[in-house]
């Protein structure tokens, strides 16, 4: 019984929001004043070597210049189609110690976005000899949100209940600079433009299908 238990809750079904796009594809090069041009080497992804691959099929690495008043912003989205028990996200505030960081703010956010809905991310300031990287990221899994650990670990259980082997999203915009402040006012600008620059058909694939929906269609 205990194994025809175990098979029947055994996740079957694969689910992607992204389908069969890429997010190098969907993801727009300009933003308003901003202009993206690829970049590597953007820090504390993963465990390097042949695990980043099983955990991400897909890795958009850029950065946004923005035109005039000068700044840039630091995009890494790191795609997985399977979340399970041993290929799942991996956190910045768990990766970022790991490649030498030290955190020294870790909160949650709401970003607000246009359409009235808010989008449940982290907030992290993250220290190194000679650097200071403050960055908003969020996940997704499936359709849902998590913004801790914790929240991950049972939201993957949900869609394995259900069945369901969802696809993953790790999306992590970041600033340099020694003032938090003034690197977190550009990113509350910078992401939601992003976002509604995305087509909106495709936005689900980086908020879920609620908060795309709350979006405007143009």
């Amino acid at each position: 019984m205990a194994a025809g238990a175990a098979y029947a809750l055994k996740p079957r079904r694969r689910v992607s929001l992204l389908g069969a796009a890429t997010f190098e594809a969907i993801t727009p090069w300009r933003v308003g004043t901003w202009s993206g041009e690829s970049a590597s080497d953007l820090a504390a992804v993963s465990p390097p070597g042949s695990l980043m691959a099983k955990l991400y099929g897909e890795v958009v690495q850029r950065v946004y210049r923005r035109e005039g008043a000068g700044g840039e912003v630091m995009m890494l989205l790191a795609h997985g189609d399977s979340q399970t028990n041993d290929l799942q996200l991996h956190r910045p505030e768990e990766c970022y110690p790991a490649f030498g960081y030290d955190l020294s703010q870790d909160k949650p956010v709401a970003v607000p976005l246009q359409g009235g809905a808010a989008l449940p991310a982290r907030r992290l300031v993250a220290d190194a000899p000679g650097r200071r990287e403050s960055m908003i990221y969020w996940t997704r899994l499936g359709d849902y949100l998590p913004d801790t650990d914790r929240d991950q670990r049972v939201d993957r259980l949900k869609t394995s209940m259900k069945g369901i082997i969802a696809d993953g999203l790790l999306a992590r915009f970041s600033v340099t600079g020694a003032d938090p402040s003034a690197s977190f006012a550009i990113l509350a600008e910078f992401i939601p433009a992003l976002l509604l620059a995305v087509a909106p058909a495709r936005r689900a694939a980086f908020v879920g299908t609620s908060l795309a929906q709350a979006m405007p269609k143009a």
